[in-house]
Protein backbone atom coordinates (compact mmCIF):
# COMPACT_ATOMS: atom_id res chain seq x y z
CA UNK A 1 0.00 0.00 0.00
CA UNK A 2 0.96 3.45 -0.70
CA UNK A 3 1.18 6.72 1.86
CA UNK A 4 1.09 10.16 0.76
CA UNK A 5 3.30 12.81 1.30
CA UNK A 6 2.71 16.20 1.11
CA UNK A 7 4.89 19.14 0.08
CA UNK A 8 4.22 22.59 0.62
CA UNK A 9 4.65 24.84 -2.44
CA UNK A 10 5.90 27.74 -2.64
CA UNK A 11 6.09 30.86 -5.46
CA UNK A 12 4.55 32.88 -7.50
CA UNK A 13 2.49 31.45 -10.62
CA UNK A 14 3.09 28.04 -12.74
CA UNK A 15 1.67 27.38 -16.14
CA UNK A 16 -1.84 25.72 -15.90
CA UNK A 17 -0.68 22.76 -17.90
CA UNK A 18 2.72 21.87 -15.70
CA UNK A 19 2.01 18.19 -15.46
CA UNK A 20 5.35 17.17 -18.01
CA UNK A 21 7.73 19.89 -17.07
CA UNK A 22 7.08 18.93 -13.28
CA UNK A 23 7.55 15.63 -14.29
CA UNK A 24 10.85 16.39 -15.42
CA UNK A 25 11.88 18.95 -12.44
CA UNK A 26 10.81 15.49 -10.13
CA UNK A 27 13.03 13.28 -12.42
CA UNK A 28 16.51 15.69 -12.27
CA UNK A 29 16.34 15.23 -8.75
CA UNK A 30 14.71 11.76 -7.66
CA UNK A 31 15.34 9.43 -10.89
CA UNK A 32 13.01 7.14 -10.05
CA UNK A 33 10.14 9.07 -11.06
CA UNK A 34 11.24 8.20 -14.60
CA UNK A 35 11.35 4.49 -13.75
CA UNK A 36 7.92 2.58 -14.03
CA UNK A 37 8.67 -0.21 -11.69
CA UNK A 38 9.44 2.76 -9.20
CA UNK A 39 5.70 3.20 -8.33
CA UNK A 40 6.41 6.74 -8.01
CA UNK A 41 3.33 8.82 -8.44
CA UNK A 42 2.46 12.60 -8.06
CA UNK A 43 -0.38 14.96 -8.39
CA UNK A 44 -0.19 18.32 -10.28
CA UNK A 45 0.29 21.37 -7.77
CA UNK A 46 -2.65 23.15 -6.80
CA UNK A 47 -2.80 26.62 -6.75
CA UNK A 48 -5.78 29.20 -7.79
CA UNK A 49 -6.58 29.75 -11.59
CA UNK A 50 -6.24 32.92 -13.05
CA UNK A 51 -7.99 32.21 -16.42
CA UNK A 52 -5.33 33.26 -18.38
CA UNK A 53 -3.51 29.90 -18.55
CA UNK A 54 -1.79 30.33 -15.04
CA UNK A 55 -1.99 28.86 -11.69
CA UNK A 56 -1.52 31.49 -8.32
CA UNK A 57 0.28 29.79 -5.90
CA UNK A 58 -1.27 30.18 -2.14
CA UNK A 59 -0.75 29.10 1.11
CA UNK A 60 -2.40 25.71 1.08
CA UNK A 61 -0.34 24.84 -2.49
CA UNK A 62 1.36 21.52 -2.42
CA UNK A 63 3.09 18.82 -4.46
CA UNK A 64 1.29 15.62 -3.48
CA UNK A 65 3.54 12.04 -3.80
CA UNK A 66 2.47 8.62 -3.68
CA UNK A 67 4.65 6.19 -2.46
CA UNK A 68 5.32 2.46 -1.67
CA UNK A 69 5.77 2.90 2.68
CA UNK A 70 8.80 1.38 3.01
CA UNK A 71 10.24 3.70 0.35
CA UNK A 72 9.80 7.38 1.61
CA UNK A 73 13.43 7.89 1.92
CA UNK A 74 13.67 7.52 -1.88
CA UNK A 75 11.87 11.22 -2.23
CA UNK A 76 12.69 13.10 1.04
CA UNK A 77 15.64 15.12 -1.22
CA UNK A 78 12.80 17.07 -2.84
CA UNK A 79 12.37 18.62 0.32
CA UNK A 80 13.70 22.37 -0.05
CA UNK A 81 14.81 21.83 -3.42
CA UNK A 82 14.23 24.55 -6.39
CA UNK A 83 12.45 23.29 -9.05
CA UNK A 84 12.22 24.92 -12.42
CA UNK A 85 9.34 24.45 -13.84
CA UNK A 86 8.53 25.50 -17.73
CA UNK A 87 10.10 29.10 -16.91
CA UNK A 88 8.83 29.25 -13.22
CA UNK A 89 10.54 28.45 -10.03
CA UNK A 90 8.45 26.63 -7.01
CA UNK A 91 10.61 25.71 -3.67
CA UNK A 92 9.32 22.56 -2.62
CA UNK A 93 9.34 22.76 1.84
CA UNK A 94 9.01 19.50 4.17
CA UNK A 95 6.64 17.59 3.36
CA UNK A 96 3.70 15.96 5.97
CA UNK A 97 3.38 12.18 5.81
CA UNK A 98 -0.23 11.03 5.44
CA UNK A 99 -1.41 7.37 5.02
CA UNK A 100 -4.22 6.89 2.39
CA UNK A 101 -7.70 7.59 3.76
CA UNK A 102 -10.61 6.14 2.29
CA UNK A 103 -13.44 8.23 0.97
CA UNK A 104 -16.42 7.11 -0.67
CA UNK A 105 -16.37 9.91 -3.52
CA UNK A 106 -12.71 10.15 -5.20
CA UNK A 107 -12.01 13.43 -7.51
CA UNK A 108 -9.44 13.58 -10.20
CA UNK A 109 -7.99 16.51 -11.95
CA UNK A 110 -7.54 15.02 -15.15
CA UNK A 111 -7.81 11.54 -16.32
CA UNK A 112 -6.76 10.60 -19.88
CA UNK A 113 -7.71 7.19 -22.05
CA UNK A 114 -6.81 6.83 -25.63
CA UNK A 115 -9.30 7.13 -27.89
CA UNK A 116 -11.76 8.30 -25.74
CA UNK A 117 -11.62 12.19 -26.41
CA UNK A 118 -15.60 12.72 -26.18
CA UNK A 119 -17.56 12.77 -23.00
CA UNK A 120 -19.79 9.64 -23.67
CA UNK A 121 -16.88 7.55 -24.70
CA UNK A 122 -15.18 8.90 -21.86
CA UNK A 123 -17.40 7.55 -19.42
CA UNK A 124 -18.20 4.03 -21.26
CA UNK A 125 -14.44 3.76 -21.21
CA UNK A 126 -14.02 4.53 -17.08
CA UNK A 127 -16.43 2.24 -16.17
CA UNK A 128 -15.00 -0.23 -18.36
CA UNK A 129 -11.63 -0.06 -16.70
CA UNK A 130 -13.00 0.34 -13.22
CA UNK A 131 -14.27 -3.02 -13.88
CA UNK A 132 -11.27 -4.24 -14.68
CA UNK A 133 -9.63 -3.32 -11.99
CA UNK A 134 -12.33 -4.80 -9.67
CA UNK A 135 -13.90 -0.94 -8.32
CA UNK A 136 -17.29 -0.84 -8.45
CA UNK A 137 -18.65 2.98 -8.48
CA UNK A 138 -20.16 5.48 -10.60
CA UNK A 139 -18.14 8.34 -12.45
CA UNK A 140 -19.52 11.28 -13.75
CA UNK A 141 -18.26 14.40 -15.30
CA UNK A 142 -18.62 17.35 -13.58
CA UNK A 143 -19.33 20.31 -15.52
CA UNK A 144 -18.61 23.94 -15.40
CA UNK A 145 -21.50 25.75 -13.29
CA UNK A 146 -21.01 29.67 -14.22
CA UNK A 147 -19.16 31.30 -17.69
CA UNK A 148 -18.52 30.52 -21.29
CA UNK A 149 -18.69 26.69 -20.74
CA UNK A 150 -21.46 26.15 -18.29
CA UNK A 151 -22.94 23.24 -18.79
CA UNK A 152 -20.47 21.41 -20.35
CA UNK A 153 -17.63 18.59 -18.50
CA UNK A 154 -14.32 20.39 -17.51
CA UNK A 155 -11.98 19.18 -20.69
CA UNK A 156 -8.07 19.21 -19.94
CA UNK A 157 -4.84 19.47 -22.01
CA UNK A 158 -1.80 17.89 -20.88
CA UNK A 159 1.02 18.55 -23.20
CA UNK A 160 3.77 15.45 -23.18
CA UNK A 161 6.45 16.78 -25.72
CA UNK A 162 4.79 19.33 -27.91
CA UNK A 163 1.80 16.41 -28.10
CA UNK A 164 -1.75 17.75 -26.83
CA UNK A 165 -3.42 14.84 -25.15
CA UNK A 166 -6.99 15.38 -24.32
CA UNK A 167 -8.89 14.42 -20.63
CA UNK A 168 -11.48 15.28 -18.51
CA UNK A 169 -12.01 15.95 -14.96
CA UNK A 170 -13.27 13.01 -12.97
CA UNK A 171 -15.83 12.50 -10.14
CA UNK A 172 -15.95 8.79 -8.66
CA UNK A 173 -18.54 8.11 -6.26
CA UNK A 174 -20.26 5.46 -4.18
CA UNK A 175 -17.00 3.68 -3.70
CA UNK A 176 -16.40 1.23 -0.38
CA UNK A 177 -13.69 1.69 1.58
CA UNK A 178 -11.92 -0.86 0.00
CA UNK A 179 -12.07 0.50 -3.37
CA UNK A 180 -11.51 3.79 -2.58
CA UNK A 181 -7.99 2.77 -1.26
CA UNK A 182 -7.53 0.81 -4.24
CA UNK A 183 -8.42 3.32 -6.58
CA UNK A 184 -5.94 5.82 -4.89
CA UNK A 185 -3.45 3.17 -5.02
CA UNK A 186 -3.29 2.34 -8.41
CA UNK A 187 -4.60 5.47 -10.25
CA UNK A 188 -6.85 5.21 -13.55
CA UNK A 189 -6.27 5.78 -17.20
CA UNK A 190 -2.55 6.57 -19.13
CA UNK A 191 0.40 9.03 -17.79
CA UNK A 192 0.00 8.17 -14.20
CA UNK A 193 3.50 8.56 -13.67
CA UNK A 194 2.75 12.45 -15.43
CA UNK A 195 0.20 13.00 -12.74
CA UNK A 196 -2.89 12.04 -14.66
CA UNK A 197 -5.37 9.70 -12.69
CA UNK A 198 -3.92 10.90 -9.54
CA UNK A 199 -7.23 11.08 -7.43
CA UNK A 200 -8.17 12.57 -3.96
CA UNK A 201 -10.85 12.21 -1.14
CA UNK A 202 -13.68 14.83 -3.18
CA UNK A 203 -13.68 16.79 0.01
CA UNK A 204 -9.82 17.89 -0.60
CA UNK A 205 -10.06 18.97 -4.01
CA UNK A 206 -12.23 21.71 -3.51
Amino acid sequence: MKIELVFPAHGQQISTDHNYPLYSALSAVVPQFHETESGLRFAAITGQSDGDGHLRLADHSCLRVRVADDAIRTVLPLAGKRLEIAGHAVRLGVPAVRTLIPAPRLFARIVTFKDADTPDKFLETTRMKLAELGVSAEPELPIHITGDRAGEPHRKIVRIKGVAIVGYSLLVSELSAAASLKLQDHGLGGRTQMGCGFFVPFREAK
